[in-house]
């Protein structure tokens, strides 16, 4: 018999339903929200992977068409590899519920949130996190959730949690957030804390996004406590597991042999070599003490990582210290260069300490530009970013496939970060692609990318309203002993609380994601971290300006120049013509590329601005409309008895009576003109019926020669 768990989310009523489908599954819920349905289930092998001292959770969060009322496109009509929106909502699925497995649990772990039904209104990103925290909660996985999602957004001055798509639109800020309920010992209540954040804004000021996130987990308050309520009544006995102890002794004895080791590795200031230095020791200690004992080996390494964390932390909260030297609020030395890459429309190369990326910029038409197909809605992109991260650039080798969650995560986060400070497609009607090659990581690469970006821009002539930087913040947290650290390294994120990427300009943030580590992330903390981000965000600023100071005036010259011309919409059958000839003539006389709209718009691009002025030209020619008292040359079509009709503009013909033939009497219109003829004419009059009156008299020469 099916259970059904209700309470208000946001305004209006959410339910999970159990028992009712998927009974094979170790946990299923079914999530209703409006008209939004979404099936999440989740399994995990009853045996564990030997040797697998990881978390093996696979997440996968899939929109079904029939969702939508759609059948799918292509081929095959099938659902296909999964879209960039269903990608980047299985990892901000699997961010939120993987800190949450007990560490050590190594049996493999598939999640999957399939979209049943979507109404376009109520968001299925936070029916199926719900629905994921659910499935694991009435499941015998371990699991020390609850948690749940929200998505946040400003309109108008107000926050609104969990809004339509049409407000969504209309936001200024728009988070999505993800929440746990933590009791305070000895103080009688809970708090609901922070587990993951990701989102945009337009320039929003660092009060506004710690309000925003506020009110985001104040509303999950209800969906944790009816989840703890489900569990209470139907929750499995969670299983036992493996976990790997470490005894004292092993403790001590890999203390002993490997801490003045692993100190010394950590003196070295490059990646490469400290990572050398510590796999050397990792290895020789291994050996040393476990040789193959397997259950041994695994508990020597799992020491190993707690002492290399700890000396990590140590350095810097007891010694404040950085890997590198610096203090906690300095940046790595930065460097930059544009305009190296000849044929590229625009390129930079950003380097912040070892990590470095070659941002290149092209531009191209409407004929460009991004077609995405959800079960929301067609979307048509004219900005696009690419990150791609080889296995070069961190010293490995690896087949080379499509690109990763991870890669397409974080080519997201860049792109929502330059977003608002692009020109609208009326100022500037190209498609923008930006590429970011990661050539060396140690950290921070996304907020690279956004720099690079900014400086690709730039230098492609593209006029953008300001400049972006970004910069990943840290954070270790032990008691009540808090350090913040600005520009951090790939080893103070593994081993630190919290990844805190930020971006923006100087007037306030663009784009933000953050995944938290810990449970004690306090509004104190997190507005500290924002303050710290925006001065280190001003310094790149700063810096990225003595570069390149402003937008470059003009394009590459390999890129094409576009002309927006305006037609009426009922003349653009004039300019394609019967069967497409009209523009086909133009594009096989001028070598352009021409993209008409249905209002009117046409786009005329070419790297030759002469084969382009002469589309123009032509184009202008097809649709111009008569003007009264000015002077065409005209092609006789017809000749009557009382006059001639001329075709002064393609599919515009005037009648020129024989009393406007000439100064001079004229008996017969044969006597000065035949079919064929190309003469000069004047207009005269155009009545209300759209009827043209020409003079040829009136366009002749004092000396009574057509002029």
């Amino acid at each position: 018999m099916s259970n059904v768990y209700t309470c208000d989310f946001g305004g209006r009523p959410i339910s999970l339903k159990t028992s009712y489908v998927a009974a094979q599954a170790d946990g299923a819920v079914l999530v209703t929200y409006g008209d939004t349905v979404v099936l999440v289930t989740v399994v995990s092998s009853k045996v564990a992977k030997e040797g697998v001292d990881f978390l093996p959770l696979t997440v996968d969060y899939l929109e079904m068409t029939f969702a939508a009322g759609k059948i799918p496109g292509g081929f095959f009509k099938r659902e296909g590899r999964p879209n960039e929106r269903e990608i980047l909502t299985s990892r901000l699925i699997d961010r939120s519920i993987r800190p949450l497995i007990p560490k050590g649990y190594n049996f493999e772990t598939q999640l999957i949130a399939t979209v049943l039904s979507a109404d376009n209104e109520n968001d299925p990103a936070v029916a199926a996190m719900l629905g994921a925290s659910a499935a694991l909660e009435i499941s015998d996985i371990p699991f020390n959730g609850p948690v749940a999602g929200v998505r946040v957004v400003r309109v108008d001055g107000r926050f609104v949690c969990n809004p339509s798509l049409e407000e969504q639109d209309a936001s200024s800020i728009n988070l999505f957030l993800s929440g746990k309920k933590v009791s305070r010992e000895g103080e009688g209540r809970s708090d609901v804390n922070l587990v993951m954040v990701e989102g945009e804004a337009k320039e929003a000021q660092e009060d506004d996004i710690v309000r925003a996130i506020e009110i985001g987990l104040e509303s999950l308050r209800p969906i944790l406590e009816l989840q703890e309520r489900m569990r209470q009544q139907e929750g499995k006995p969670k299983r036992t597991f493996q976990k790997i102890e470490i005894e004292d002794w092993v403790m001590d004895v890999v203390r002993g042999e490997a801490l003045a080791r692993i100190k010394e590795a950590y003196s070295f200031p490059r990646k490469l070599e400290r990572r050398a230095a510590l796999e050397e020791v990792r290895t020789s200690t291994v050996q040393k003490i476990a040789g193959d004992d397997h259950k041994l080996r695994m508990a020597v390494t799992a020491a190993l990582d707690e002492l290399e964390r700890n000396v990590l932390r140590s350095m810097i909260l007891k010694e404040k210290r950085r890997i590198d030297g610096r203090g906690p609020n300095d940046l790595r030395p930065l460097s930059a260069e544009v305009g190296l890459l000849p044929r590229a429309h625009g390129s930079a190369l950003f380097s912040r300490g070892e990590t470095q990326a070659m941002v290149t910029l092209t531009l191209g038409t409407s004929t460009d530009e991004q077609r995405i197909d959800f079960i929301t809605g067609e979307e048509m992109r004219t900005f696009i970013l690419h990150y791609n991260f080889p296995p070069y650039c961190v010293g490995e080798t690896r087949p080379l496939r499509g690109p990763s969650r991870r890669e397409i995560g974080h080519g997201n986060l860049a792109r929502r970060a330059l977003l608002p400070i692009l020109p609208s497609q009326e100022e500037f009607p190209y498609t923008i692609r930006i590429v970011s090659e990661i050539l060396s990581s140690n950290g921070s690469s996304s907020m690279a990318t956004v720099c690079g970006g900014t400086l690709s821009l730039m230098d492609g002539g593209v006029p953008i309203k300001d400049m972006v930087a970004g910069i990943a913040m840290g954070l270790l947290k032990e008691g009540d002993e808090v350090v913040i650290l600005s520009d951090i390294l790939g080893d103070e994120d593994h081993a630190g609380d919290m990844d805190f990427k930020v971006c923006g300009t100087k007037k306030g943030i663009t784009a933000m994601q953050m995944d938290i580590k810990i449970e004690g992330l306090t509004s104190e903390i997190l507005k500290m971290s924002l303050d710290k981000a925006r001065d280190g965000r001003m310094s790149i600023i700063d810096r990225l300006q003595q570069i390149i100071s402003k937008p470059r005036p003009n394009i590459s010259v390999y890129a094409p120049r576009i002309t927006t011309i305006k037609v009426k919409p009922e003349k653009i059958r004039d300019v394609i013509g019967a069967g497409g000839k009209n523009i086909r003539q133009i594009i096989n006389e001028t070598g352009v590329t021409i993209d008409i709209e249905d209002d009117g718009t046409v786009k005329i691009a070419s790297t030759d601005a002469e084969a382009a002025a002469r589309a123009v030209a032509m184009v202008r020619w097809l649709t111009e409309e008569a003007e009264v008292g000015k002077i065409y040359k005209g092609v006789v079509k017809r000749v009557v008895d009382f006059g001639a009709f001329v075709e002064i503009l393609p599919g515009t013909e005037g009648l020129v009576h024989i009393s406007q033939l000439s100064k001079h009497r004229v008996s017969k219109v044969t006597d000065v003109l035949k079919e064929g003829d190309e003469i000069m004419v004047k207009v005269v009059d155009i009545d209300k019926q759209g009827k043209i009156r020409l003079s040829r008299k009136e366009a002749l020469g004092a000396d009574g020669k057509n002029k």
